[in-house]
């Protein structure tokens, strides 16, 4: 959380207070969070227009049939080719080699793919980078599952929330469970599985909301898969609500509570991580106040750091998801699946190539030439398993040596990562994006320096947080060293994204 040491990374804060002298001094960006609290109808509108479309992009292309290879999203047609009509011939009896007039891509194969393009090529990948630019914006105004639960919540049962739901594991746990679990079953390219995911998700969302709370997103708090990461990069935001305690204490009007969904005790409000930015208590007793501060802000403010966040970002960001998204790619995985496959044979075990039984379970879609057998899926969760193992193991013994060397704790040390715990989770998803635009014939020659130089900031970005962590824990004689195993975990995420982006 952001302490008073903390505060003093805020670049300006002019007091609300000074409104009551007839003078209206706040900021612009003041301004921004009191529009949004004024104008809280026009975000809700805004939020079922989302809504819907959500709902659209998620159900229907399941239901329509798989595209075409040859279909496009931007190109529009298949191309031109040629054949041999036997009905027109030359007056020697020779048939005529007649040109394919260009066929239209059909509309339901557009639609499948832009909702492909939209969710996996757009959404994710951008949704990730506002959250280390503009906080958990999205989770306040714009995420679907957070104004259906919130809205179902107001109109359900309204009960306590159970112990276990506030356990809090949650975020880990759901992260790598929904992440294998979307690699087994092709998330990313079918529309079934996408249903399945996220519209399960959101039914989930939907089911908490009715039982627990009135009018909160008791989802969102505790049970989100990617809550647990949202929290964690929102700590980078360059800005947040600050609240004046001294001005909230002395002013004269007594006020209703403010209605925040996430369960937040504004008052005493402390950083972005758990804020949904969704502006409401902005001006509230003219104490809370929208305003720019250091990115570093929150993360050097804390006095202790939780063991959930720390393993998210070691072995969920920096293993599971490292490993799902660089695993279709890796030649060793292919590797080792066909010496395996050559294994199995030889000895007469056949049962793991037999193919998966239903699209639920194991990746079944035949139409498309795409069926997972056992052995796939055992590779695919082994091959993730000792990513997060290995990758993530090897990052954790570093953190703890660097931690001990200074005599602090591991898991605060571990948040000087985030950084880059956000390039790789952006780099990850638009490797998808940047496979759908290849597709469509796009070309990107500046690929690679693009993907060096962000890795390169993200990776220095992270060493200038980690020492400024290690230092405030110990003089400079002793950080210079613990810097070594720092720089060594940090070296080993790059290592690999690097291995990823040069092979070959």
């Amino acid at each position: 959380m952001e302490n008073a040491a903390a505060s003093t990374h805020v670049l300006k804060f002019v007091s609300p207070a000074a409104r009551r002298n007839g003078r209206d001094d706040r900021t612009r960006l003041a301004r921004v969070g009191d529009w949004m609290a004024r104008h809280r109808r026009s975000i809700i509108g805004l939020q079922w227009v989302i809504v819907i479309f959500y709902t659209v992009l998620v159900a229907l292309p399941a239901f329509l049939p798989h595209p075409l290879p040859e279909s496009r999203l931007f190109s529009g047609n298949f191309g031109a080719s040629s054949f041999i009509d036997p009905n027109v011939c030359l007056a020697s009896g020779e048939p005529v080699l007649q040109e394919k007039m260009p066929t239209l891509t059909p509309w339901h194969d557009k639609l499948v793919l832009f909702a492909q393009f939209a969710f996996w090529g757009v959404w994710w990948p951008f949704v990730i980078l506002s959250m280390m630019l503009m906080g958990r914006v999205w989770c306040g105004v714009f995420c679907p599952e957070g104004a259906l639960t919130e809205f179902v919540s107001r109109h359900g049962r309204g009960g306590a929330i159970p112990k276990w739901v506030r356990w809090s594991g949650w975020p880990v746990v759901a992260f790598a469970l929904t992440t294998i679990y979307g690699q087994l079953i092709s998330v990313y390219e079918y529309p079934k599985a996408v249903l399945l995911i996220l519209g399960g998700s959101t039914a989930a969302a939907m089911v908490a909301g009715y039982l627990w709370g009135k009018g909160k997103r008791v989802w969102c708090r505790y049970l989100c898969p990617v809550s647990g990461v949202f929290a964690l990069l929102a700590r980078l935001a360059p800005f947040a609500f600050r609240v004046d305690r001294a001005v909230w204490d002395r002013h004269p009007e007594k006020r209703a509570a403010i209605d925040c969904a996430p369960l937040l005790d504004v008052k005493h409000l402390q950083g972005m991580s758990q804020c949904h930015a969704c502006g409401r208590c902005s001006d509230h007793r003219e104490a809370v106040t929208l305003v720019p501060r250091s990115p570093h802000a929150e993360i050097m403010g804390l006095q202790h750091a939780g063991t959930p966040e720390a393993l998210l970002l070691v072995f969920g960001i920096f293993g599971v998801a490292m490993g799902a998204f660089q695993w279709s790619a890796n030649p060793w995985f292919v590797a080792a699946k066909t010496a395996a496959a050559e294994w199995l044979v030889t000895h007469e075990i056949l049962w793991p190539l037999d193919d998966s039984p239903a699209w639920w379970l194991l990746t079944r879609y035949p139409e498309a030439n795409d069926v997972f057998t056992w052995l796939d899926g055992i590779g695919i969760l082994a091959y993730i398993g000792s990513v997060t193992l290995v990758l993530g193991g090897f990052i954790f013994l570093n953190l703890v040596v660097a931690a001990r060397l200074v005599r602090t704790d591991w898991r605060r040390i571990a948040l000087g990562l985030t950084p880059l715990a956000g390039a790789s989770l952006f780099l990850g998803l638009t490797m998808l994006t940047l496979t759908q635009l290849r597709a469509e014939g796009f070309s990107f020659a500046w690929l690679t320096w693009a993907r060096d130089g962000l890795l390169t900031g993200a990776v220095l970005w992270s060493l200038h947080l980690g020492f400024r962590l290690l230092r405030a824990g110990a003089g400079l004689r002793a950080t210079l060293p613990a810097m070594l195993p720092y720089a060594l975990a940090t070296g080993a995420v790059t290592a690999a994204w690097l291995l990823q982006f040069h092979r070959g």
